[in-house]
């Protein structure tokens, strides 16, 4: 199948070259075609075809002549008018260039207004035509020849290859069908389908239909049926034709704090599930684990600027002093009930200074909240510093979605220890290896390897293997992996050599239970799984702070078992016995 870039098919005989209209298909596929498609109309002349000159020349002198005519008469009317002559005596010349004005009115008036009224008598009567006719003009135009749009300027577009299952496309309702035809020749913006229809599903599959016509490529394998599109309107996605199906496994139970959880995770990586399970086993056999929060709070950092670096500094010791910090978080803390403030830090690069505020989020990721009170406080400190100008309300030194020192020192979100004691035995049979093998690997390999290569925090084996998968399954921001998955993993032999600990530190987890898509059903349901789903009433923000423990947990299960299996020389083996398959996918029905 051509795998080019697919366009929207052209309209039949539209084939624009110079100002000709034409109609060109190649010489086999003519001859082939002919009597299937007689029902074809051919192209009708334009008055433009008979003109001897090029069009842009003729339409440049006729626009010259209007105008200059026009002037001319203008001007010797306003003579008469001086001079007390009656208008309606006219001279030859003036005659002349009043046939004149008449003449190029007439044919800008015939060549802009006709072909501005017929446009629209052709997109009308273009919603009429037969999705399959469309297609087959679409199938016998030569992929030599390119489309050209209405105007007079011709662009090159490639010519369309339809998919076979757009061709044997179900019929929709004669509503919804018209519809489509209205998203497919623009007159309806597709974005705007959820609140002129009403119906989220029903504009999701309009706008699928109208994809697959524009595009001519199916996306049959993509699911549509099963799906509350209702629920991410406004809130999740915009513009969906459906959802891309994720596999969920889960590995558990995972003993940690002296609970048992089984961790959803939503991967298509072959082996991450299963060697996520083993340490899981590995851990409980030993006792489980134990986990720390060591600190909440969500950050936003806006960029403020001033006319000086004395100004800015100015603002930075204002900000920085304790005096001032309870005013500015009964500012900030106006933004939500759950929203409160906990430190202010302050950093300047000339006569621009970077504001990082950090506040507790209840069980909300943040975000949106954080901001919220930032942008109180940045209100209030213009009464006092007028001269203050906001550049943005992100400065980066949040910092979001990006691999940052101010995250892997300060931390953001839910900063987590967790650490456990695999016994000798457990190593030996559970993990196929031995302590000191695992805490030599861990040291060239976590440790100087990662230095060696730069790292900032990637101090692990695979953090973000298990931090993506958990978030994926829990409606967690995945974007937020970057920063979440920054971990160091220690290891080293306690009791006498016999016995190995291991711990994995995370100073940024980004987690919440409520928002964003923990409320989609799928999510919600691996929420409630873990015991964690919506917002803890009895304390505002246990739930997050256990979610975040749990993804520190599951990491450090992901750690224990990668570890063991590399040390153990089995990486490659295991991987080629569950991360390969000889199925063809591509054949199976979605």
């Amino acid at each position: 199948m051509d795998r080019r870039r697919s366009v929207r098919p052209p309209r039949p005989n539209a084939v624009q070259d110079g100002g000709a209209a034409t109609c060109t298909f190649s010489r086999n596929e003519q001859n082939a075609s002919a009597p299937e498609h007689q029902h074809l109309k051919t192209a009708s002349p334009k008055a433009s075809d008979a003109l001897p000159l090029p069009l842009y020349l003729t339409n440049t002198i006729f626009f010259t002549l209007f105008f200059s005519v026009a002037y001319y008469l203008l001007h010797r009317w306003r003579d008469k008018i001086r001079n007390s002559t009656p208008l309606h005596v006219v001279t030859l010349s003036e005659i002349a260039a009043i046939v004149s004005l008449m003449a190029s009115f007439i044919y800008l008036l015939g060549f802009f207004g006709i072909d501005f009224v017929q446009s629209f008598i052709a997109r009308s009567s273009s919603d009429a035509w037969d999705l399959e006719d469309e297609i087959d003009r679409t199938l016998l135009i030569d992929n030599n020849r390119y489309a050209a749009p209405r105007s007079a300027s011709a662009v090159a577009l490639p010519s369309k290859v339809v998919d076979a299952e757009v061709l044997n496309a179900i019929p929709l309702p004669e509503e919804d069908e018209e519809v489509v035809k209205m998203v497919v020749d623009g007159s309806v913006p597709s974005y705007s389908l959820e609140s002129k229809l009403g119906d989220p599903k029903r504009a999701a599959s309009i706008r699928r239909e109208a994809l697959q016509r524009m595009t001519g490529r199916s996306i049959h394998g993509l699911p549509f049926e099963g799906f509350d599109y209702e629920s991410i309107l406004g809130q999740c996605c915009e513009m969906p034709v459906g959802y891309v199906q994720i596999p969920v496994g889960i590995a558990g139970p995972l003993l940690l704090d002296g609970f048992e959880y089984t961790v959803p995770m939503a991967t298509t990586e072959g082996c991450l599930v299963a060697s996520t399970n083993r340490g899981c086993k590995a851990i409980y056999a030993s006792g489980g684990a134990t986990s720390m929060l060591l600190k909440d709070g969500m950050t936003r950092a806006p960029v403020v600027r001033f006319g000086s670096a004395k100004r800015a500094s100015e603002l930075k010791f204002f900000l920085e002093d304790p005096d001032n910090f309870d005013t500015l978080a009964v500012v900030f803390n106006r933004s939500s009930r759950f929203a409160r403030l906990q430190s202010i830090r302050c950093s300047i690069a000339g006569k621009n200074l970077y504001v990082r505020f950090c506040c507790t989020t209840g069980d909300a990721m943040g975000m949106n909240m954080v901001s919220k009170g930032v942008q109180n406080v940045l209100e209030f400190l213009q009464h006092d510093f007028s001269d203050m100008e906001v550049i943005g309300i992100s400065g980066n030194f949040c910092a979001d979605k990006k691999p940052a020192a101010v995250n892997w020192i300060e931390g953001r979100g839910k900063s987590v220890v967790c650490e456990a004691v695999i016994k000798d035995e457990v190593v030996r049979k559970v993990l196929k290896t031995s302590v000191a093998s695992l805490v030599e690997l861990n040291m060239l390999k976590n440790l100087t390897g990662s230095a060696m290569a730069g790292a900032l925090g990637g101090f692990n084996a695979h953090s973000s293997n298990i931090v993506s998968a958990v978030f994926l399954a829990t409606g967690q921001d995945p974007a937020q992996n970057v920063e979440s998955s920054h971990c160091i993993t220690m290891m080293e032999p306690v009791n006498n050599g016999r016995d190995l600990h291991i711990s994995v530190t995370m100073p940024s987890i980004e987690v919440g239970t409520v928002g964003g898509g923990t409320q989609l059903a799928s999510q919600s349901a691996c929420l409630n799984l873990l015991g964690v789903k919506g917002a803890s009433k009895e304390s505002p923000g246990a739930n997050s702070r256990l979610l975040a423990t749990i993804v520190a947990g599951s990491v450090l299960a992901g750690e224990l078992s990668l570890m063991s299996a590399i040390a153990a020389g089995q990486l490659v083996r295991s991987h080629m016995k569950y991360n390969r398959s000889s199925r063809d996918v591509s054949k199976l029905e979605s």
